[in-house]
């Protein structure tokens, strides 16, 4: 049986090092190995460079700085041997077919014979790699395509050739999906595969619109960002991180490599960009592109080029009236077609922009896919797109979208005018039975719907509710079979902000589970899994002078995490991405957790100058056993920025569990759950909890009273130390005693109110509220 124990990573570059980095975080060793730099004394001094570049990245490419332990270095004069212990060999050289091809023809003499060998190349086909080498290598060769940074962006391209094992392609897909955590979409040999010949067209036609229609740099970031569902770095933000000079190396290479194309003018840099690069400005590398960052501290400031006379100016607000209007329009879907619809330069340009994507896109089917699916998922998972070309072209409506274009003298490629013809209303289109979530899709090559595969293990919950699954729903939270037994706990509110709507499915969840379900599990798919309370509503409330609603709210809300603490049945939280005070309080009150390797979680209520009140001062005085830890963790605010730093800091503990993939993470937590039926003992209320009482308060103290001393907090910070420390410490009993968990949740409540009342507090949360960074007053 297959197994991977080791890996091999030939290049030690930007990929090179990244792609070692994330196979680290899975626990996987690697050799990592570069050139001998000439004249340096360190023969492994290029492939240590591509490790400390990898540490020093931030976000940081490890998910703990203990996995650094796991990337050994080397270099091809001296390791190459030694390749022969891994079980697969990537490599990860520059572009250059020559250099990957001399590369292989060294690795192949000392890779075992049964070794995986793959190449990251970003667009090379995989044909032009291989020639010539004999069948018992490229039966083992494949593509395996990660996008930059690996640990971030979901998706890895699978490339394999003609001549590709089935066997070891399954395992390598299987591999990547759930020890990598990766999507992976299988692709043709062809150039730049899917994610770069869709990304390459869309940011050339962005470059074409801007030209011909004169926009300036902020109003196309403006429009191609969070606007219509890409990230912040948009369009220019985004060739400044990524290097004019890659950008225009990769335009040009496609262009040669794609003379079939009736679109490839749009792979060449337009001439702007090609005046910039003869001036060296390639971006953050050189400290310039289209934008500069000038002046330091208070006084920088951020410059944006004039793409006209290459000169640069203060960055300006771009503003336009139906921007304005659409801004607050949920779904993405009905923003962007108001977005379209609208006769400004906003809706001209995104007409434009989406019109000759979804034209190139069907065009392309089936050169890179046999299936929109493929095409879809690259651009999603490879972009962080939050739609795919056919999916956005759905959003709009694909009848009227059609139509428009052909009312425009557009010619349709001919498989849209085909699914035209069959009356088909969408790409995409549910086909649930037996309240079983099904999805089909159009198929060019059949022109009829197909059924999606399933996927074993993901469960999307709109799916399920779609089908059928949903038991109950209020305007923050929704209670979702999950079948087996097995009932979902899913918020919905806004950033799954924490109010009364969620507090209260937080019980019935419990209660109904007792009566009906086997276990519960608390998850959700928003982009986090929460920030924490409405800190709206607590303003307000706290403005008004509503003393007792307040109290009576916090209450609840402790009572609502202890029930989920003491369940009859077992509950296991699901967190992910941001899992901020409230959310964590929730988490830490779990039987299990099942955690998203990406997870940024922890106690950060003194951010607003308040503390936890919902039992997380006492769950971690619970986990931690010393109050000067815990004392330490909540007060400074820390931040895990992975599961792994999680459980170093005890927010998890040994025995949970942490999922790789998160489309698994659902269905993980609820196989986790099911796991713990047979075995799960509910818990009781601890009533004799330690606590230091006052020598543990007046050591608290003495340790903020230092930091402000020095300092490094101001007086209300001191004033949220002394309160936290009087919690920790039990509430400053006379020698060392027992209390309850009931008896430090009142402490909790009463130090969050009483600093609820202060204005100090009140400015910390007005502050967050309006520009979401924490004010130091």
């Amino acid at each position: 049986m297959r197994t991977i124990r080791r890996v091999a990573v030939l290049g030690a570059g930007t990929m090179g090092s990244r792609i070692a980095a994330h196979f680290a975080n899975a626990g996987i060793p690697s050799l990592l190995i570069d050139i001998v730099v000439p004249n340096s004394p360190d023969r492994n001094a290029a492939a240590k460079k591509g490790i400390e570049a990898a540490v020093k990245q931030r976000p940081t490419a490890f998910f703990h700085e203990s996995g650094v332990s796991l990337v050994q270095p080397g270099n091809f004069e001296d390791d190459l041997a030694e390749i022969a212990g891994c079980d697969w060999v990537i490599e990860a050289v520059t572009e250059n077919l020559e250099i990957k091809r001399g590369i292989w023809k060294r690795a192949s003499e000392h890779a075992a014979p049964d070794a995986i060998l793959s190449t990251n190349t970003s667009g090379i086909p995989l044909a032009r790699i291989s020639e010539g080498f004999p069948p018992e290598f490229t039966a083992r060769f494949l593509g395996t395509h990660f996008f930059n940074p690996p640990r971030y962006l979901h998706l890895v391209e699978i490339i394999p050739t003609a001549t590709t094992d089935p066997e070891l392609l399954g395992f390598v897909s299987a591999f990547c999906d759930r020890r990598l955590g990766k999507g992976v979409v299988l692709c043709k040999d062809t150039p730049n595969f899917i994610a770069n010949r869709i990304g390459s067209f869309f940011g050339g036609t962005v470059h074409k619109i801007t030209i011909e229609d004169g926009y300036t740099v902020e109003e196309v970031d403006a429009l191609t960002g969070p606007l219509i569902g890409l990230p912040k770095s948009a369009s220019f933000r985004l060739l400044d991180i990524v290097g004019l000079d890659v950008w225009a190396y990769v335009g040009k290479n496609l262009y040669e490599a794609t003379p079939e194309d009736p679109w490839r003018d749009r792979f060449l840099p337009p001439a702007f960009l090609n005046d910039m690069l003869g001036k060296g400005m390639l971006g953050e590398k050189t400290g310039k592109g289209f934008y500069r960052r000038v002046g330091k501290g208070a006084d920088k400031t951020i410059e944006a080029l004039d793409l006209k006379t290459l000169e640069y100016h203060p960055s300006k607000k771009a503003s336009f009236p139906s921007v304005e209007q659409a801004r607050g329009i949920e779904p993405l879907a009905k923003r962007l077609q108001a977005l379209v619809s609208a006769h400004d330069r906003a809706g001209t340009f995104l007409w434009k922009l989406f019109s000759d994507l979804f034209l190139y896109s069907a065009d392309r089917v089936p050169e890179i896919s046999d299936r929109i699916v493929e095409i879809d998922r690259a651009m999603r998972w490879g972009y962080a797109n939050t739609l795919g070309p056919f999916e956005l072209w759905d959003g709009l409506g694909f009848q009227d979208t059609a139509r428009r274009m052909e009312a425009e003298g557009r010619a349709l490629p001919a498989n849209i005018v085909r699914m035209l013809e069959t009356g088909a209303e969408s790409f995409y289109r549910p086909a649930d039975h037996d309240r079983i979530p099904h999805t089909e899709y159009f198929d060019f090559g059949r022109n009829e719907y197909e059924q999606m595969t399933s996927r074993p293990g993901m469960l999307v919950l709109s799916d399920i509710q779609r089908a059928g699954g949903l038991v109950k729903s209020n305007n923050g939270a929704s209670l979702i079979d999950l079948g087996d037994g097995v009932l979902c706990l899913e918020f919905h509110s806004k950033m799954n902000s924490l109010g009364e709507d969620i507090i209260a499915l937080m019980y019935e969840a419990v209660e109904e589970t007792s009566r009906n379900w086997q276990a519960l599990v608390v998850a959700n798919q928003a982009p986090d899994f929460s920030v924490g309370a409405n800190l709206m509503m607590l303003l307000l409330a706290a403005q008004e002078g509503e003393w007792d609603e307040l109290s009576m709210t916090v209450n609840r809300f402790q009572q609502a995490c202890m029930a989920l603490k003491c369940s009859p049945k077992p509950v296991v939280a699901a967190p992910f991405a941001r899992t901020f005070a409230g959310g964590c309080e929730i988490v830490l009150h779990c039987a299990h957790v099942q955690a998203s390797a990406e997870l940024y979680m922890g106690l950060v209520e003194v951010g607003v100058g308040l503390i936890p009140a919902g039992g997380g001062c006492k769950e971690m005085l619970l986990r931690l056993k010393e109050p000067r830890r815990a004392f330490e963790l909540i007060g400074y605010a820390k931040v895990s920025t992975s599961a792994e730093e999680a459980r170093k800091l005890r927010m998890l503990t040994l025995s949970d569990g942490v999922t790789m993939n998160p489309e698994r993470l659902a269905g993980d937590a609820k196989d986790a759950a099911l796991k713990l039926v047979k075995t799960y003992v509910p818990h009781a209320p601890l009533a004799a909890i330690p606590v230091t009482g006052e020598s543990g308060f007046a050591f608290m103290k003495m340790g903020a009273w230092m930091a402000r001393q020095g300092e490094y907090i101001t007086d209300h910070d001191m004033l949220i130390a002394e309160k936290l420390a009087n919690v920790l410490s039990g509430g400053r009993l006379t020698g060392s005693q027992t209390v309850s968990e009931q008896y430090l949740l009142d402490l909790e409540r009463e130090a969050f109110l009483s600093l609820c009342g202060h204005p100090k507090t009140q400015q910390r949360i007005q502050h967050m509220l309006k520009t979401g960074k924490p004010l130091r007053n």
